[in-house]
C-alpha cells in the first residue's frame, strides 16, 4: 500500500449533528441580510449533501435577487453571525453534538501509526465549516479542505481537495489514494466523480439501504468503533490493488 493516503471528511451528519442549527441560521441570515423580504415564507431546503454555494443560488432565484458577489458576501456574512449565535443557543438548550466515536477516531488518525492525512470535503463554506468545527472542538484536526464556496457543484470539489493537499502537504496523490467519508448519496457521487473511493456512514439523514443502493466501497452504521473504521479503511484501500 502506498505510504500516504488522504481521507476527506464530510461534516454535517458525519462528524457532527447540529440538530438543525445550520438550517435555522440560513433562514435567519437570509432575512437579516435582506430585511425587505421579512414576512415572506422561506422555501424548503434539501441540505443533505448540498453546497452552501448552491443553496444561496436557489434562495436568490426563489426571492428574485440578483446573484452577484456583493449579494453573496452580504448573505454569508449574516449567515456566519447567525450560525455562531444559533450554535451557542442550541448548546444552552442541550441540542447539537459530536457524533459518537468522532473524537477518538480523529485522534487515532492523527496520532497513530497510519499513512493517513485528514482533511475536509464539505458543502459548508470555509468560514461556516470553521465555525462548526471550532464550536465542537475538533477544528485543530483539519488544516485544509474543499468547501461549498469553492464550487457550487459538490462533484467538482474532489480535484480542489487534491490541489490543496499538494499545496499544503506536498502530496501528489492520485484519486485512488483518496477516500471520502460521508453520510449521503451525494458524498458517494462526489467520490465517483473524480475516481476516489468512499466509505458511507449511516449517521445522517440517509438510511443504510439508501446508501447501500449507491454502492459505496464500504458501509458503516456509525464511526463509533475506531478499530472497525481503521479496518474498513485498510480494506477499501487494498481493494483492486495487485
Amino acid at each position: 500500500m502506498p505510504a500516504e493516503k488522504l481521507l476527506l471528511f464530510d461534516i454535517d451528519g458525519t462528524l457532527i449533528d447540529t440538530e438543525g442549527a445550520g438550517l435555522y441560521s440560513l433562514a435567519e441570515g437570509f432575512f437579516n441580510a435582506f430585511p425587505e423580504f421579512q414576512g415572506k415564507p422561506f422555501p424548503a431546503l434539501d441540505l443533505g449533501g448540498a453546497t452552501d454555494g448552491s443553496v444561496v443560488a436557489f434562495l436568490f432565484e426563489s426571492f428574485g435577487i440578483e446573484d452577484h458577489e456583493e449579494h453573496r458576501t452580504r448573505f454569508f456574512a449574516a449567515y456566519s453571525v447567525a450560525l455562531e449565535e444559533k450554535l451557542g443557543r442550541f448548546e444552552r438548550e442541550g441540542k447539537g453534538r459530536l457524533l459518537e466515536g468522532v473524537p477518538s477516531l480523529l485522534e487515532e488518525l492523527r496520532g497513530g501509526d497510519h499513512p493517513y492525512h485528514i482533511a475536509l470535503l464539505t458543502g459548508n463554506t470555509c468560514e461556516g465549516a470553521g465555525i462548526k468545527l471550532r464550536h465542537y472542538g475538533i477544528d485543530h484536526h483539519f488544516s485544509f479542505g474543499a468547501y461549498g464556496d469553492d464550487h457550487p457543484d459538490r462533484n467538482a470539489l474532489g480535484p480542489v481537495a487534491l490541489k490543496r493537499a499538494e499545496e499544503v502537504h506536498g502530496l501528489g496523490l492520485s484519486p485512488e489514494n483518496v477516500v471520502i467519508i460521508g453520510d449521503t448519496p451525494k458524498d458517494i457521487a462526489c467520490a465517483r466523480a473524480f475516481g476516489a473511493r468512499v466509505i458511507a456512514v449511516a449517521t445522517g439523514g440517509s438510511s443504510e439501504q439508501d446508501l447501500r443502493d449507491c454502492a459505496p466501497d464500504f458501509l458503516l452504521s456509525s464511526l463509533s468503533d475506531t478499530a472497525a473504521v481503521i479496518a474498513a479503511l485498510a480494506q477499501v484501500f487494498t481493494q483492486g490493488e495487485t
